[in-house]
This record gives structure tokens, C-alpha cells and sequence, in this order.
């Protein structure tokens, strides 16, 4: 199976999860993968760019995002050309993205069915861009089949309306564990547990309850702790620098940053008051990283199973006593990863190609030429 696998934005883990989708079908001796990334996209200026076989030139900023849109008919026609030469016979968008239709558009006039993989079903307060979740569902009721990621962000799909259907089937995935390229692990000198909260610094990821589960557990020499991400200023970022033994560094971390940042980390914690799955969960185990996670939405199902996992309930009193067991059993300090993140993606890219052969949802051998 030929398989166009896109993903146009810019940063974050979108670029690549779709990287990562497109290799793991590559491993599967019976596929092409064809990978679609923006022009922008940061992993294409990382120390290992991934091949990119459509690079697409899409927006910077929001201006840039009114001019493309506005130019969408053109560009759909200089794509449809693209695309034919690449012939795909199904393609996967690996994350919704704003200018997601202009493909969804080109794909649809050349016959070639796609897949939405969803990882959010619903807004999450402070994150994205306006009008993104209605772009998304938008995308989503002209997709063949949708991808969800966990059983939460699927029981919301069904919801909605927008999946489940004779129309548009519900596909049952997993996110697997996202590899970093990473430098050899810090030595952790005088300090008993590095404990790392990586990611948008937004009220949702629970930055207020890291900073109470903090004060109750009180001074405790030995814990270092990072909060490193971007988001705006707040109270609760005011009172986490404050606290002895906690840095917050309010910046974005490029691709190449990521590798050294979970080398520093023993373990991770996310203290999130709501989630659909975690990306930074998944780099935290394919590192070999333990997780220290709330359980909310798609967390506990993302993290079952995993010996380097482990859960509280969202609440200050119950983080802490999860910090308590972290600080009473450090973890080894050359404890590799059991994980191999390009035979989970292989796996991942097995089962969704399992689910596209069973709906048949393939295009014809010939493209078909675009009235």
C-alpha cells in the first residue's frame, strides 16, 4: 500500500508523530510511505531532518494563515499536480492542522480517501488557535475513517456525531512512546530525583496543583525541579519560582533541546487537570523516563501496562504523596528504556494498515484525472 502520510504544522509533536508514522510504515516491507511536512516545520532544521517528499509551504503567523487561506483555490491546483506524481492510494493526516482542507480539497479531486488522527476531540482552555476546533471537524466530516488515540478522545468523536458511522468508521489506535535523539544521562551529583514538567505552560496542565503538592510536601533536600515550557506569565508561575529548589523556565524548547532536557530528568511529572493523551508522556517513555501522571481523560489508558508510569488523582494531596514515592525510590540511575519507539511505531503502522485494508479504503490503481 502507497500511504501519503501529512502533518503542516510548524512545532510541537506534531512534525513528528507524523515522521514517526511515515517510518513505521516504511518498516512494513509491504508499504510506501510518503511523507508531507510544512516548509516551516522545526524538524526539518533539526541535527536529522527526516525526508520530506511534499514539502508545503504554509503560514507564518496569523496574517500568513488569512493570505493562504484566501489563495486556497490556487492552491489546491498546484497540489492536485503534486500529488498525482507522488500517487497515493490512501493518505493520514497524523495531526489536524489549520490549512488541513486545501489537502483534504486536492486529495478529494484526485479520488484518494483519507484518515483523521485525532488527538483532541475537544477544545482545551489557552491551546490552539481560533477557530482550529471547527477547522478540525470540519476536516473530520470529509475524512473516510478517524483515528483515535485513546478511548476517551474516541467515546467524544461518537459524541459529536462525527465518528462511528457507515460513513465513518472509528478506528482504535494507540499513541506509542515518541524517541529523542539524547545524550548520556546527567549524573545526578547531590540531588536525590530530578523531577522535569515539560510543555505549554497553560492553567489546564495543572501548574497550580504541582506548586500546592509542593508547599505540602515541604522542604525536601535532594528534589530538583525544572518547569520548562512556554505560556504566559502567571501568579502560579510567580509562585513556583519562588519556591526553593524549583526553576521555571518560560521559553520554547527547540527539537534539537529536547534529547538533552529528558537526559537532565529522572523523572516527569504531569499534573494535568485535563487530557485527551500525552505526547510528553509518550517522549517520557521512550526515554526510559519515569512519569508521575494525573488520572484524567486518556492518561490512565495511555499509561497502563507501563512499569515507568505512574498515577495520582488531580489533586494536590494525592500528587504529593506521588512525589513521596518517587523521592523514597529514586530511579536507578542507569535504568535504559525497555521501549523501542521504531518497533512501536512499526506496530502502531501495522494495525491502522490492518483496519484500511479491512474498510477497503484505497484508491483505484490510476488516479483519476480532476474535472
Amino acid at each position: 500500500m502507497r500511504v501519503l502520510v501529512w502533518q503542516w504544522g510548524r512545532f510541537g509533536s506534531g512534525p513528528r508523530i507524523a515522521t514517526s508514522l511515515a517510518e513505521g510504515l516504511r518498516a512494513l516491507a509491504e508499504n510506501e510511505a510518503l511523507l508531507s511536512l510544512s516548509t516551516g516545520a522545526e524538524i526539518l532544521r533539526s541535527s536529522a531532518p527526516p525526508v520530506c517528499d511534499l514539502p508545503v509551504a504554509t503560514y507564518d503567523g496569523a496574517i500568513g494563515f488569512l493570505v493562504r487561506a484566501a489563495a486556497a483555490l490556487s492552491s489546491v491546483r498546484a497540489l492536485v499536480e503534486r500529488i498525482r506524481r507522488l500517487a497515493p492510494e490512501v493518505a493520514v493526516c497524523a495531526q489536524p492542522a489549520p490549512l488541513d482542507l486545501v489537502m483534504a480539497r486536492a486529495l478529494g479531486v484526485l479520488g484518494v480517501p483519507f484518515i483523521v488522527l485525532v488527538h483532541d476531540a475537544d477544545y482545551h482552555p489557552g491551546d490552539g488557535l481560533p477557530m482550529q476546533m471547527w477547522l478540525q471537524r470540519m476536516l473530520c466530516r470529509r475524512a473516510a475513517a478517524l483515528g483515535a488515540l485513546s478511548t476517551h478522545v474516541g467515546e467524544r468523536l461518537k459524541a459529536q456525531g462525527l465518528a462511528d458511522t457507515p460513513a465513518r468508521p472509528l478506528l482504535r489506535l494507540r499513541l506509542p512512546p515518541i524517541g529523542f535523539p539524547m545524550p548520556p544521562r546527567c549524573p545526578r551529583q547531590n540531588a536525590r530525583l530530578r523531577l522535569l514538567m515539560f510543555g505549554r505552560l497553560l492553567p489546564y496542565k495543572g501548574l497550580d496543583l504541582l506548586g500546592e503538592a509542593l508547599s505540602l510536601l515541604g522542604s525536601r533536600p535532594g528534589l530538583e525541579v525544572r518547569v520548562v515550557g512556554s505560556g504566559p506569565e502567571s501568579s502560579v508561575l510567580g509562585l513556583l519560582r519562588a519556591r526553593p529548589g524549583v526553576v521555571v523556565e518560560n521559553r520554547w524548547v527547540p527539537e534539537d533541546e529536547v534529547g538533552a532536557l529528558l537526559a537532565w530528568s529522572d523523572a516527569l511529572v504531569l499534573p494535568y487537570r485535563e487530557a485527551s493523551q500525552s505526547g510528553i508522556a509518550a517522549v517520557a517513555l521512550a526515554a526510559g523516563r519515569r512519569v508521575l501522571a494525573t488520572n484524567v481523560g486518556g492518561l490512565a489508558e495511555q499509561l497502563e501496562h507501563q512499569p515507568l508510569a505512574l498515577l495520582c488523582e488531580p489533586d494536590p494531596r494525592s500528587l504529593a504523596a506521588g512525589l513521596r514515592q518517587l523521592l523514597d525510590a529514586p530511579p536507578e540511575q542507569n535504568d535504559p528504556s525497555t521501549i523501542d519507539p521504531h518497533v512501536a511505531w512499526r506496530d502502531m503502522a501495522a494495525g491502522l494498515c490492518h483496519q484500511i485494508e479491512a474498510m477497503g479504503l484505497r484508491a483505484s490503481n490510476s488516479i483519476r484525472t480532476p474535472r
